[in-house]
């Protein structure tokens, strides 16, 4: 499919995909094809066969694990920064979550098989693609912890703070039902912890949508797991020194 210049300099906005090298980066571009989802589409849902990993430039993609009873509860979601789909490219094609447009904006897909490729002829991307992995599970870790340990207010907090850093403004079209589905807690609990933060100053609810009021006072109320996971997503880029190929000195061993 043929693209625009200024299509191919938008799907850089990704920053996977910015990453790159420029030989895969030429390869992939000509087959990055835009798409738009309405909020709360369903991407893929678990145990779905996938042709394409999902590249979002000011969009949001939500994981969620999904029981046996039809719950369901968000363990990552995905921005700018990354991908979903790569699991797939690299292994099994088969999506383990159901993934779900939490933020509509812009969003590229690619083949999977053309990403295949791309990971099994070049050490760079391979790199790449386990450094996003591993740090995506690392989201998944952290969001188990803060879904059994921390309060309603502040998975909320951290919630929000996470798409506020990928939304364009500070406005966020949600409302508590979605917020109950995304949080894995009932209507009444995240009710009750919405009007807490909004009784102080930090976030105002109108009409299904969410306005930021006071960013600092919402980090502050925030558990550390933004902070956490915030710090290992602008670090993926860069491989710690221990993933260097060959070189063993200094590694830690188990």
């Amino acid at each position: 499919m043929s693209k625009s210049n200024a299509e191919r300099s938008d799907a850089r906005s990704n920053q996977l995909l910015g990453a790159l090298e420029t030989a895969s980066r030429k390869r992939i571009e000509p087959h990055l094809e835009p798409i738009k989802y309405k909020l709360g589409h369903i991407v893929c849902e678990a145990g779905g066969l996938l042709k394409h990993a999902y590249f979002p430039q000011s969009g949001v993609l939500s994981l969620l694990t999904v029981l046996e009873n039809g719950s369901a509860i968000e363990t990552a979601n995905i921005g700018r920064e990354g991908a979903f789909g790569l699991f797939a490219a690299m292994y099994s094609r088969v999506s383990f979550n159901r993934c779900l447009v939490q933020l509509v904006g812009s969003m590229v897909r690619c083949p999977i098989e053309l990403l295949r490729s791309e990971f099994e002829r070049s050490e760079y991307v391979r790199d790449l693609f386990v450094s996003f992995s591993e740090t995506l599970l690392s989201q998944v870790q952290q969001s188990v912890a803060c879904n059994a340990m921390h309060t309603m207010e502040e998975r909320i907090c951290r919630w929000l703070l996470m798409m506020l850093d990928r939304a364009e403004g500070e406005a966020l079209p949600y409302t508590h039902e979605f917020l109950s589905h995304m949080l894995g807690a009932n209507r009444k609990s995240v009710t009750l912890a919405a009007q807490s933060l909004q009784t102080a100053g930090l976030i105002s609810y109108r009409r299904g949508k969410i306005q930021v009021l006071d960013r600092p006072g919402l980090e502050k109320a925030s558990c550390e797991c933004y902070a956490i996971v915030r710090e290992r997503f602008d670090a993926f880029l860069t491989p710690p020194s221990a993933a260097v190929q060959g070189d063993i000195e200094g590694r830690r061993t188990a």
